[in-house]
């Protein structure tokens, strides 16, 4: 897969202006140089950098560390929190992910589940009351 720099170009540059960051605070967080931000940050030289290099710009970014890799790779950038595998070969990381994606569908069907109760429990008032309705109504008419 090719890498797509413009894209983590584009991504530095937003997150930037949602957090209202200058270049000078992108470099003095991340603690990478100026040269190297502004080469990745304007799209300048599009070669191998160090992983290092874009974990610590993510960091300073108040992403997840492996947010801009995963931008670089054209994959879905983790959310914060969220266990990200260093590569493809990398077992224990995908199973930590794996592992991650399901409880997440645990917590989302237990979710829904207490949603589930909850309408149960609303419908069971609901026919109450038109248990009571009809039987004013039927009151009424005698």
């Amino acid at each position: 897969m090719s890498e797509d720099w413009a894209a983590v170009a584009r991504a530095i540059n937003q997150r930037m202006a949602d957090l209202g960051l200058s270049q000078r605070e992108l470099i003095a967080r991340s603690q990478v140089s100026k040269a190297t931000v502004r080469e990745i940050q304007h799209n300048r030289a599009q070669r191998r950098r160090s992983e290092r290099t874009l974990e610590a710009l993510s960091l300073a970014l108040e992403l997840h560390a492996g947010h801009l890799a995963a931008v670089l790779a054209g994959r879905r950038p983790p959310e914060p929190g969220e266990p990200a595998p260093r590569g493809d070969d990398d077992i224990p990381g995908r199973l930590a992910v794996i592992e991650h994606q399901l409880r997440e569908i645990t917590d989302r069907l237990r979710e829904m589940n207490g949603v589930t109760e909850r309408l149960d429990e609303i419908q069971k008032s609901v026919s109450t009351v038109v248990d009571h309705v009809s039987v004013v109504r039927e009151q009424r008419r005698r």
